[in-house]
């Protein structure tokens, strides 16, 4: 925490773009291990019957971040700047500091070398992957030499990974014996495909709202706000529920939520109300509340307690490859139909066609006015975009209707009633 701290305040400090990229590879350095940290000491803490209203509580904590960002950033950026979206985090961070310290206990330590090679080779595999998919749109993917050398090391990064955690399993980065057991793969699974929907969801909406419909960049935080709400009041729904009707029901019925909630931003246009922005998102919202809570707790449920802190790690590694995947998907699907029904639409602007003189007449404009050209043109854009944006929501739609099948394979979804773990105990104090 002290070192994200420290990162987020260099970052507000920054004065150029090289600074501002590394003490923001700093804030990912320090800052990754918080959420699987968090999430293994609430495993090893409370007892299977407690765990769903606990990892309820977590589950705000870890949402909110994402889904109200753009809400808060919008507001500093707007009203102070936007040196104030890191400096907000130092407060915060410190009072976090404060609070470990007086209600986090000790842990015994038990001693183990770091496996520095597995770490090289996921950090290549990663590495690899994350390149391939922040710039393969860009460079026309496999077509680029560079491209298909990132992903070769990626490929060997990964499966040099997994060939070491198998042969050095005792003391690999992971123990990937965890895959063994069905709800914690099975909940990884579903994760992943939850992070592509979640994430491409969060980037796809503001950038409709602020390029498309003009949304000045507060407002649309205020717009994507209600997601949040509705996600808290669904997590707090779900800690109450897990332990009486099961995990299985709740990540249903927030799954089906989502599909909903999805494919109505498919019907999104370039006049559309607000009521029409908000309440598809509104929906969103509850669904993903009621997906990531249980989500979260079944993947632990047939674990060993000695197993949660690797789990844990994975876990949210699992879930951070899943996000950056989906909105490389969604980005690349939204700016290749943009370009394919660009020129779709192109193809009607024909001179005879009565449509474009009775909407340059609305324009008090003729076919052979100098401003037509530009003015279909930036119209011509406009509406392109709006048809890819569909697209890519139509996508992730889909990616949530994929989940459905996968819940089959969860057992034993009462968090309470029966778990391979037992009762956790408590961290014992040195």
């Amino acid at each position: 925490v002290l070192g994200f701290v420290i990162a987020s305040a260099l970052s507000g400090l920054s004065t150029s773009l090289t600074e501002i990229v590394v003490f923001r590879l700093l804030q990912g350095v320090f800052g990754a291990s918080l959420v699987p940290l968090s999430q293994s000491i609430l495993v090893n803490t409370y007892p299977p019957e407690e765990r769903g209203k606990a990892m309820a509580i977590w589950g705000i904590g870890v949402m909110i971040g994402p889904i109200l960002g753009p809400t808060l950033g919008g507001y500093l950026t707007q009203v102070l700047s936007w040196r104030w979206t890191f400096y907000i985090n130092v407060p915060v961070g410190i009072f976090a500091m404060l609070a470990i310290w007086h209600a986090v206990p000790d842990t015994k330590r038990r001693p183990r070398t770091m496996d520095w090679f597995g770490l090289a080779l996921l950090s290549f595999g990663i590495g690899g992957l994350q390149f391939v998919l922040d710039r393969g749109n860009q460079d026309d993917w496999f077509d680029s030499h560079t491209i298909q050398i990132a992903a070769l090391l990626s490929v060997i990064g990964f499966l040099g990974f997994v060939w070491h955690g198998l042969v050095h399993r005792e003391r690999s980065l992971f123990d990937l014996r965890i895959f063994r057991d069905r709800n914690f793969s099975t909940s990884s699974l579903l994760l992943a495909v939850f992070g592509l929907g979640l994430y491409g969801t969060l980037v796809l909406q503001p950038m409709m709202l602020e390029s498309l419909l003009g949304y000045p960049t507060f407002t649309t935080g205020l717009v994507m706000a209600p997601r949040g709400i509705a996600s808290m009041l669904s997590m707090f729904l779900v800690g109450s529920l897990i332990n009486r009707v099961g995990a299985r029901p709740l990540i249903t019925a927030g799954i089906l939520l989502s599909i909903i909630g999805t494919f109505a931003t498919t019907h999104y246009n370039l006049y559309i109300s607000p009521f029409w922005v908000i309440w598809p998102i509104v929906v969103q919202g509850l669904g993903m509340g009621m997906i990531f809570v249980p989500l979260a707790a079944v993947a632990f449920t047939t674990l060993r307690p000695e197993q949660s802190a690797e789990a844990a790690g994975m876990y949210s590694l699992l879930r951070t490859i899943g996000s950056s995947i989906g909105i490389s998907i969604v980005t690349t699907v939204m700016t290749r139909q943009a370009r394919v029904v660009w020129n779709q639409l192109g193809g009607h602007i024909q001179p005879f066609n009565p449509s474009l003189y009775l909407y340059l007449d609305r324009l008090h404009l003729t076919p052979t006015d100098p401003r037509a050209a530009a003015v279909l043109g930036l119209e011509l854009g406009r509406q392109a975009r709006m048809v890819a944006f569909a697209d890519a929501f139509t996508l992730i739609a889909w990616s949530f209707v994929a989940m459905v099948p996968m819940i089959l394979l969860l057992r034993g979804s009462r968090i309470g009633a029966r778990s391979g773990t037992g009762a956790a105990p408590a961290p014992t104090t040195e």
